[in-house]
């Protein structure tokens, strides 16, 4: 380590910058919706919860904007999947 370091061409912001297509936002999720995504990377032997929340968040949207009828023919095929 250095006695002293010189700044005077630092610049302010974070270390790594966010690459495009991404948003540095703050959040607040409970507890729980956490350690449930985290604990799902850790059962998949690694990733990233930030990634898995993003493909959830995707999902639900994909299905909010699902039609009706596509909504209904998808889950009458789940439920008759799972009744046979």
């Amino acid at each position: 380590m250095k006695r002293e370091y010189d700044f005077r061409k630092a610049k302010r912001g974070p270390v790594i910058s966010v690459p495009k297509g991404k948003t540095r936002i703050t959040i607040r999720l409970d507890d729980d919706i956490l350690d449930w995504f985290r604990q799902q990377v850790d059962q998949a032997g690694g990733g990233n919860y930030q990634t898995l929340i993003n493909d959830a968040l995707r999902q639900h949207i994909r299905r909010a904007q699902e039609p009706l009828e596509t909504t209904l023919r998808r889950v009458i095929r789940e439920e008759l999947s799972h009744a046979s």
